[in-house]
């Protein structure tokens, strides 16, 4: 057996469910989803669309991993990789709810 393979075999039998690790599994659950909610409303809108949803997911699933990452394993490299994607949705999250309530106020102010 590759020792590679015999490491990976090592591993996944001495794996523990962490209560951070299960903050970790459900942000990258939540991140991935978001995926499969903007496949849907593309396919049944037949356009491309980023629906609200998409963005809370995105949001929800960076806050989660950044928490993982920052205090259940402090990583730096997780840290690094999740800030940026947390902050283009916190933002595109602001945008999105901004020129909703513009539409609804008929407020055309950017």
């Amino acid at each position: 057996m590759p020792h590679d393979l015999s490491h990976a075999l090592q591993a996944l039998q001495q794996f523990q469910l962490t209560p951070w690790k299960v903050v970790g599994l459900l942000g990258s659950v939540m991140f991935t989803s978001r995926w499969f909610v903007q496949l849907y409303y593309t396919r049944k809108l037949k356009r491309v669309v980023m629906p609200l949803s998409f963005w809370w997911l995105s949001v929800l699933g960076s806050a989660l991993l950044l928490a993982y990452f920052t205090i259940g394993k402090n990583d730096s490299v997780g840290i690094i990789s999740n800030f940026f994607p947390a902050f283009v949705s916190v933002y595109n999250l602001a945008v999105h709810l901004r020129h909703h309530k513009n539409n609804l106020t008929g407020d055309a102010t950017p």
